[in-house]
């Protein structure tokens, strides 16, 4: 196959990490990245100069997740997934399952929604186009867990296991297309689990869980497959360049590995994040009780002296 499209010679030198991390950007990724970096840096300032809020935390983790794009698509690690599967299933992994998290986690829509302008009366801006957006009807189905529980398990089965792989991989863009596929996936998937921007589903935080591992044994069953594998099974990585000094079975075997380790990572953030908005939803609760009842022991107060009060009147 020629991976000319790519950039990339047919001769890459042995992977070693150093290697793998060396500047290579892919022009389309560079940009994109970049340009949400922009968006979201241009939200954050909004607020802050009209005095509002906004957490550290969450553009923390947004530049974070962004930079992990950048981190797998922007480097040498990009041309070496090109001729190696092992490290083509980091860059699945990263970008599908890590990424996503780390771009939910920074809560951009609701950023959007709150430093976007209004465009006033009978007028449609940017911000009253993404509240359609978010009320349609193609965003209820494409985040309802019977879409995007299937989608997710078919972006690795039907993807690797058929010709559709082989495919995209010959040209550029067939290869940009799959992995805006992946981050989207990966997107759709854990948006209604994580919760923090406002979303057509939000079920309760159990319900959640479950929807997270639903999931999660089928990346398991899918690395198990390619590590058990006695044959190479896509034919992108069947003749690795001589030149890297690998095995086509061997590799196929780390790259099932890497997608069976891999699932544990994301469940685990993801876990903990859900655990720490269901403490301080149920602390919220807590409080707004404790207030519902000081007021209610006010009027109780009040009533009670009222009475008194009567009672004195009358005695006199």
């Amino acid at each position: 196959m020629d991976h000319s499209g790519h950039g990339m010679t047919m001769d890459l030198p042995p992977f070693t990490l150093g290697r793998g991390l060396e500047w290579s950007a892919d022009p389309f990724f560079l940009v994109a990245c970049l340009v949400g970096l922009a968006l979201y840096g241009w939200g954050v300032v909004r607020l802050v100069r009209r005095g509002d809020a906004w957490p550290v935390g969450r553009t923390v983790a947004f530049v974070v997740g962004v930079l992990s794009v950048m981190l797998v698509l922007c480097t040498k690690l990009n041309d070496y997934g090109m001729v190696m599967f092992s490290v083509h299933m980091v860059q699945h992994m990263v970008i599908s399952m890590l990424s996503p998290i780390l771009i939910l986690l920074g809560a951009p829509i609701t950023l959007a929604l709150r430093a976007l302008p209004t465009a006033g009366r009978d007028r449609k801006g940017p911000r009253e186009l993404l509240l359609m957006l978010l009320h349609s009807r193609l965003t209820r189905i494409l985040t309802h867990p019977a879409f995007t529980i299937p989608l997710f398990i078919a972006s690795l089965y039907a993807l690797y296991f058929t010709p559709v792989f082989d495919f995209l991989m010959e040209s550029k863009t067939g290869h940009i297309v799959m992995m805006c596929h992946f981050l989207a996936v990966g997107l759709a998937f854990f948006w209604p689990i994580m919760g923090i921007d406002p979303g057509p589903h939000r079920p309760g935080y159990l319900m959640r869980m479950l929807e997270l591992f639903a999931g999660m044994p089928f990346h398991a069953f899918f690395g198990i497959a390619l590590m058990m594998a006695s044959e190479p099974m896509v034919e992108t990585y069947k003749n690795p360049p001589a030149s890297l000094g690998i095995d086509a079975l061997a590799d196929q075997n780390a790259a099932g590995g890497i997608a069976w380790a891999f699932s544990e990572i994301p469940s685990v953030l993801v876990l903990l994040a859900l655990l720490f908005q269901w403490y301080r939803s149920e602390q919220r609760q807590a409080r707004r009780t404790d207030r519902a009842a000081d007021r209610d022991g006010d009027k109780e107060l009040e009533a009670y002296n009222a009475y008194l009060a009567s009672l004195n009147a009358r005695s006199r």
